[in-house]
């Protein structure tokens, strides 16, 4: 939509890039791109005035822009002279100190459309004529700026304004480094000194408050651009900014008066529909909502958003969401989003017959759509797993995405088992492992097994706040402990699995060794532990800490200087962990190499619980969660007692289906040298041998 411009700008032709600049905003009135690119065109014709009310159109459209702005700036310049001593420099050097002003507005023009090896090479021929003039400096510190070396035009803009601080180029420039280095208040510092020597330029009133906003102060943002909503030319753009930010201000009713114009302007546009949206609900003015959305929709029925949102103000799968439906249908027949909100109805009111038909024609009409495969894949799975298998076999041959192909097999997978094929899943899923060893954890390594020279389990000082240790090994759907914890409150911390974990011993690999080796001193690495606690959120109540893995060797410090904390791991039969571990991988995200090497790992992990259980070594609780199934009101029960506490569990928690207790007996055949490495444990453990 925009090349023809951007090619007639780059090679110069103007009356071509007016005439086509021209025909877009006539056809697109409410893009702000296409009113800067006019804005281009124009200069580059000598229409200073008519590009600066160019800009003023699409800053008025979208006023948060930056780069809108500073290209204003620049616009406001074009044509500026040379004093006579630059000019008598240029003479000198035989350039014609006439052409300056020329160079100038093409170095911008170029940086506008992106041409940033063009934009340099006339900036130096500029620099050539007037080498300290401000707007050399200016447009090297826009250089800089879009090749993302915001230090580089700090430096370039800081010197440029002491040798011209007054200079509205170079204050404008400098505070877009300064926005781009992070430094806002330095940025709005150098706006509002421009705005003060330009009080009659309302598009320096909407980068202040921009800045404010960044800096999350908001009421003074709306209230530095309230003046601008008043005036009768107030765009579009404005209006919708303005009320946005007297939502973020908290001033709800102020944002619904401003966002009544833009809505009744351009109701479809996503940002005014969110915010007004959202006005309403703040604010519970259900019926007007309903009442405006209502008067949209006569005017616009072919407007799916408009029919989203008045589909949100209904219960959800009640008669009068039913019939907002069917109005959508009625407007829209064959549009996705009307069938897959009917089919989310028909789905909630167990007519899954009618959703799964309404799947299939959506497949007919989007060919490969995911939502709708997947839901027809459900309804195949319940009672023809084969032909399921089939449809994901199929799926998998169509996926271009490396992603979602993998996420595709590992759902293969689970089909399989249900159609009663368990070799071939677990060759899907092991060899879904196999693929992405490079990219996994090795196995954290493990202590041999001790003897009775433990260290003695030291008293708990009254007043002592207490520490939970959360640890499960792989398969263990240790994740669901997680989610009760967090969805009844508990301040869970769960750095250790995210970008940035902690460096505390309790993390790194080799504090067994370091331990067995006595090169880490059990007090000191306590000592560590507590000292990371606060950089990593932990409050002064009670510690909740998810470890990424345990060995027995760690009790050497915790038994005579932790002796405070609980663990609580999570377990099941050894052999469905395998199995689990197989199918759904593991939250630490180890690397498996094959069920075997998986299996002689795990086996060695759970030796080491089954001596912390029998020998009581250590305060703990083994959850055994094949006892508990998908219920998250078990699992809290459970929580509540090990903790000696009362809980309180919101609604709609779900957890996602996992295979059944005891499934790892249909897989002797495919896994049967890797189940019995489990065997022994899993009967120390309490489990039936066969």
């Amino acid at each position: 939509m925009y090349e023809p411009i951007l090619d007639a700008l780059r090679r110069g032709a103007t009356a071509e890039a007016l005439a086509v600049a021209e025909q877009l905003v006539g056809e697109q009135a409410n893009d702000a791109t296409a009113h800067r690119l006019h804005a281009a065109a124009l200069r580059l014709d000598g229409q200073r005035e008519a590009a600066v009310a160019a800009l003023d159109r699409a800053i008025g459209l979208t006023p948060e822009d930056a780069q809108l702005h500073l290209e204003r700036a620049g616009a406001l310049l074009d044509g500026r002279q040379l004093d006579q001593a630059q000019a008598a420099l240029a003479q000198a050097i035989g350039l014609d100190p006439n052409q300056f002003p020329a160079y100038v507005v093409k170095a911008q023009l170029a940086i506008v459309r992106g041409d940033l090896d063009e934009a340099e090479r006339l900036g130096r021929t500029a620099a050539r004529i007037a080498p300290n003039h401000p707007q050399v400096a200016a447009i090297e510190g826009a250089l800089a700026l879009r090749r993302g070396d915001a230090d580089r035009a700090l430096a370039i803009l800081s010197h440029a304004a002491t040798l011209a601080p007054d200079d509205p180029q170079v204050l404008h420039s400098l505070g877009f480094a300064y926005l781009a280095k992070g430094h806002l208040a330095f940025a709005e510092q150098a706006f509002i000194a421009l705005a003060q020597r330009s009080p009659d330029q309302p598009t320096l009133q909407l980068l202040i408050a921009d800045l404010l906003r960044q800096q999350s102060r908001y009421v003074e943002a709306a209230d530095r651009i309230e003046p601008l909503t008043r005036r009768e030319d107030a765009g579009f753009g404005v209006l919708r900014w303005a009320g946005e930010l007297e939502l973020d201000a908290g001033r709800n009713e102020r944002a619904l008066a401003l966002l009544r114009s833009p809505f009744a302007a351009h109701p479809y546009d996503p940002r005014t529909l969110n915010a007004i949206m959202e006005a309403w609900r703040r604010l519970g003015a259900v019926d007007d909502a309903r009442q405006s959305l209502e008067s949209a929709l006569t005017a616009h029925p072919q407007q799916p958003d408009l029919w989203r949102a008045r589909l949100v103000l209904e219960p959800f799968a009640e008669p009068s969401a039913l019939t907002v439906v069917e109005r959508w249908q009625q407007a829209m027949p064959e549009h996705l989003a009307a069938l897959e909100a009917r089919a989310a109805v028909h789905d909630h009111l167990g007519e899954h017959d009618q959703a799964e038909a309404i799947a299939r024609r959506i497949v007919e009409l989007s060919p490969g759509d995911v939502a709708a495969e997947m839901r027809i894949v459900q309804g195949l799975t319940e009672r023809d797993p084969d032909a399921a298998a089939e449809r994901v076999e199929r799926l998998i041959g169509m996926a271009a995405d490396p992603a979602a192909k993998r996420e595709l097999r590992q759902l293969l997978g689970r089909t399989l088992d249900l159609a009663g094929q368990p070799e071939a899943a677990a060759a899907t899923w092991a060899e879904l492992h196999a693929e992405v060893v490079d990219q996994r954890l090795p196995f954290n390594p493990i202590s041999k097994r001790g003897g009775d020279d433990w260290p003695a389990l030291t008293r708990i000082e009254e007043g002592t706040r207490g520490i939970l240790l959360l640890w499960g090994a792989p398969g263990s759907r240790v994740e669901r402990i997680a989610q009760v914890l967090s969805a009844i409150g508990a301040p869970l911390l769960v750095d250790r699995y995210g970008p940035q974990p902690p460096t505390d011993p309790m993390q790194r690999y080799g504090t067994v060794d370091e331990l067995l080796a006595g090169t880490l001193d059990p007090a000191f690495l306590i000592k560590l532990y507590r000292a990371a606690l606060p950089a990593r959120g932990a409050a002064d109540g009670p510690i909740f800490d998810w470890l990424l893995w345990w060995d027995n060797a760690l009790l050497r410090a915790l038994r005579p200087y932790l002796s405070e904390a609980f663990l609580l791991i999570p377990i099941h039969d050894p052999r469905d962990m395998l199995l689990d571990w197989l199918a759904n991988g593991s939250p630490t995200p180890y690397a498996l190499p094959s069920p075997e090497e998986g299996a002689r790992w795990l086996a060695q992990t759970l030796e080491q619980v089954a001596d912390l259980h029998e020998n009581n070594l250590f305060p703990h609780n083994l959850v055994r969660l094949d006892q508990t199934g998908e219920d998250p009101g078990a699992i809290a029960q459970i929580l509540a007692d090990s903790l000696r506490v009362q809980v309180s569990l919101p609604g709609g928690i779900a957890m996602s289906e996992r295979l059944p207790a005891g499934r790892w007996r249909a897989y002797t055949g495919a896994l049967g040298e890797a189940l019995a490495l489990l065997t022994p444990v899993a009967k120390r453990l309490g489990y039936p041998e066969v």
